[in-house]
């Protein structure tokens, strides 16, 4: 019987303020955040030397899905949603043990208020996950360059972003400040993934859906299969403290 403890050692900070539109993979977006270490490891010392990595690997706690329980079979948007798989057999958030990993490139170490911060990019994680390890990514043994990828053997396909007057209007605006700096990009990366879900891809939708980036919410629409960004707004989510 498993009896260790496992805390967090790590709190990821991230521009996804909400689980909708979080990248379905790490990498698929170039994105910075921040791995910000719980007070009881703030001190260089635990990550002494870990600059000599590119990238790292952060295995995470899908805090948010816990309390939704789990089934062995899951329904992968890459079929669909329509055919179901074990869920050993996929990605799937929703988890005996809630149990995620992600590899992500490393920038460097930062102190951040205080705080002892690993810069790193690629991540496809909500801000505030609770990392529970940090281990480096080795690239003999991690890249198995013949390896098989089942269903997800290729990068998924994108979708074409486009801003309307209003949404570049604001986007101007909002480019005065050095946080923005990189917002359309950001929100451009984001929104070609698609993160509708799978069965909404294959009939006419006029909804208009909402992401959380940052402290905004984007709202956009998609219209003759491309996405429309219709404006930008103070977002609407409880943001954690950073």
């Amino acid at each position: 019987m498993f009896t260790s403890q496992i805390s967090a050692v790590a709190i990821c900070r991230t521009p996804y303020k909400q689980k909708f539109g979080i990248p379905r993979q790490p990498g698929l977006v170039d994105v910075k955040g921040y791995v910000e270490l719980v007070p009881s490891l703030n001190t260089v010392d635990a990550i002494r030397g870990i600059e000599q990595y590119s990238h790292l690997w952060l295995l995470f706690c899908f805090h948010e899905n816990l309390a939704q329980g789990w089934k062995t079979t899951v329904r992968p948007p890459r079929l669909g949603g329509n055919e179901k798989l074990g869920v050993f057999a996929t990605r799937s958030t929703f988890r005996p043990n809630g149990i995620g990993q992600s590899v992500v490139k490393l920038h460097g170490v930062v102190i951040r208020k205080g705080k002892v911060c690993l810069e790193i990019s690629g991540m496809d994680l909500l801000d505030g996950t609770p990392i529970i390890d940090i281990k480096p990514y080795i690239p003999f043994s991690d890249a198995i360059t013949d390896a098989k990828g089942g269903i997800a053997q290729d990068a998924p396909e994108l979708i074409h972003v486009t801003f309307s007057d209003n949404a570049n209007t604001q986007l101007l605006t909002l480019s005065e400040n050095a946080k923005y700096a990189r917002l359309q990009p950001l929100i451009s990366a984001v929104l070609a993934q698609d993160p509708r879900p799978a069965y909404k891809k294959a009939k006419d939708d006029p909804k208009i859906y909402q992401v959380a980036l940052y402290d905004l919410d984007i709202l956009w629409q998609v219209i003759d299969n491309q996405v429309v960004v219709l404006a930008l707004k103070p977002t609407s989510v409880v943001l954690l403290d950073e």
